[in-house]
């Protein structure tokens, strides 16, 4: 999935020239140095929170070995407006930079916002609901289908889908996911609930409970389902069944002579008969048929 990213920022920035204000100053690789003063935080970043622990650790690399790749810019009037590499920005701020190198483009709101989605996706993993976010922003102020969203970003279509989903979550629910203290997996198993009331009452125990995201989705089940919950049994009955079933698996082991094992409780379970070789193999099988013969006689 990294390369497909990466081949739709490529496509992104194939053939878009620098800012022409620029030209003189320009290079051949059309990278230039532009005080920090001048470049400004893109207000439609995708990403509303930067972890600080990984800004300290990128202006550390940049203070020792400065900024490797360039960060893309927009010119607008008099300043420029980050497109791809904020977190460079304030790492290098950090770092005590003055200047910067930066990579000049002319290109339309549109694509900016791609390209801006795009770097974060690539670099950086982008937490579900941000991510979410900024493709329905994609969506309904260019008019653009999830199949188009979907292609741009390198993404099946049913990934875009199931990720735009987590906007109908409870908005304690999304903060929760944004800030990383819920999973997206957790929070699309709550999705199933159609009462945002009832998802937040799921999550609270989910984090009381520390559920994984398969007993979420089974929890889930149950609240809509009640008819599937199993039946919780008495202790009384619990300590009878499990003599029965411990005199079960002993009559089992004496007859096939060999290791049994029993899961499960009064309705449902697993019965593994062990062999440990082909000849022991047969030896149950034949067993098994003589005792089909007898119950025929």
């Amino acid at each position: 999935m990294a390369k497909q990213v990466k081949r739709g920022l490529n496509a992104l920035l194939a053939n878009i020239e620098d800012d022409r204000d620029s030209a003189a100053t320009c290079s051949e690789d059309k990278v230039l140095s532009i005080s920090l003063e001048k470049i400004k935080p893109n207000p439609a970043q995708p990403r509303k929170e930067f972890k600080q622990e990984s800004i300290l650790e990128l202006s550390d690399s940049i203070r020792n070995h400065g900024i490797i790749q360039p960060l893309v810019v927009k010119k607008e009037c008099s300043d420029y407006i980050i497109i791809a590499g904020e977190r460079r920005f304030r790492a290098a701020i950090l770092a005590g930079l003055k200047e910067v190198p930066v990579i000049v483009m002319d290109i339309s709101e549109q694509k900016a916002k791609e390209i801006a989605l795009i770097e974060n996706l690539q670099r950086e993993d982008l937490n579900a609901i941000d991510e979410a976010e900024a493709i329905r922003e994609l969506m309904d102020n260019y008019n653009l289908k999830q199949e188009e969203i979907a292609q741009k970003l390198g993404k099946a279509r049913p990934s875009i889908a199931n990720t735009l989903r987590l906007l109908n979550l409870a908005p304690e629910i999304k903060e929760l996911v944004r800030s990383e203290k819920l999973s997206a997996g957790h929070a699309r198993a709550v999705l199933a609930m159609p009462k945002q009331a009832d998802q937040v009452k799921m999550v609270r125990e989910i984090l009381a409970s520390d559920w994984s995201v398969r007993e979420t989705e089974k929890q889930v089940r149950y609240l809509l389902k009640p008819e599937t919950r199993p039946n919780k049994l008495s202790e009384k009955v619990k300590a009878k069944m499990t003599v029965e079933m411990r005199d079960f698996v002993s009559d089992m082991t004496r007859v096939f002579a060999t290791k049994v094992k029993l899961m499960g409780n009064e309705t449902k379970g697993r019965i593994t008969i062990d062999y440990f070789s082909n000849d022991d193999l047969q030896r149950i099988y034949d067993l098994i048929e003589s005792l089909k013969e007898k119950n025929r006689l």
